[in-house]
């Protein structure tokens, strides 16, 4: 669904995921990472890679090239964790995105925004804001708070809380 914007313009934090370039609303952004050691979950979903020490903080880290279906990541210099905030139980709860890249913010006007197609395609229209045309290129602009389903939420704030403390002591190796 196409949000309204009350202004001219939107910013978004564009990143790569299997060559394409998407894009986060840049207020639901809080930081990019380099990418750097996670400590695994075990038995979770296969796009959980896992949680990161940001700062004292349990983040959990989904790669979204596997939960989009679109083939595993290969860690290489460009890899990045871009954390974000997503609304969720009345509450803001902060998960890192690992993505192939960042390519960095993008403004787009009101008229470079169109609606996403209502058919053939592989994400969920839900999952998206709209899409953005720059230059001839298509950027997918994501709904943040809809790109980590209730599970993933809920997922993610319960490792937090039953288990945050644990995850940092045998990670106070990594830094963020």
């Amino acid at each position: 669904m196409l949000e309204e914007y009350n202004q001219d313009s939107a910013q978004y934090l564009s990143f790569y995921l299997a060559g394409k370039l998407f894009a986060f609303d840049v207020l639901k952004t809080r930081e990019v990472l380099q990418y750097t050691n996670i400590t695994p979950i075990p038995c979770t979903p296969p796009y959980v890679v896992g949680v990161l020490n940001l700062r004292g903080n349990v983040v959990t880290v989904m790669d979204l090239r596997v939960k989009f279906g679109l083939g595993d990541v290969s860690i290489t210099d460009d890899t990045a964790i871009i954390i974000v905030e997503v609304n969720y139980e009345d509450e803001i709860t902060v998960v890192g995105a690992l993505v192939d890249g960042v390519k960095g913010v993008m403004r787009f006007e009101k008229d470079q925004i169109e609606p996403p197609p209502k058919i053939g395609m592989k994400l969920s229209a839900d999952l998206i804001n709209g899409i953005g045309k720059l230059d001839g290129n298509f950027v997918v602009m994501l709904n943040v708070d809809r790109v980590f389903s209730e599970e993933d939420l809920s997922f993610a704030k319960e490792t937090l809380i039953s288990h945050g403390e644990v995850f940092l002591d045998s990670a106070s190796e990594t830094v963020a």
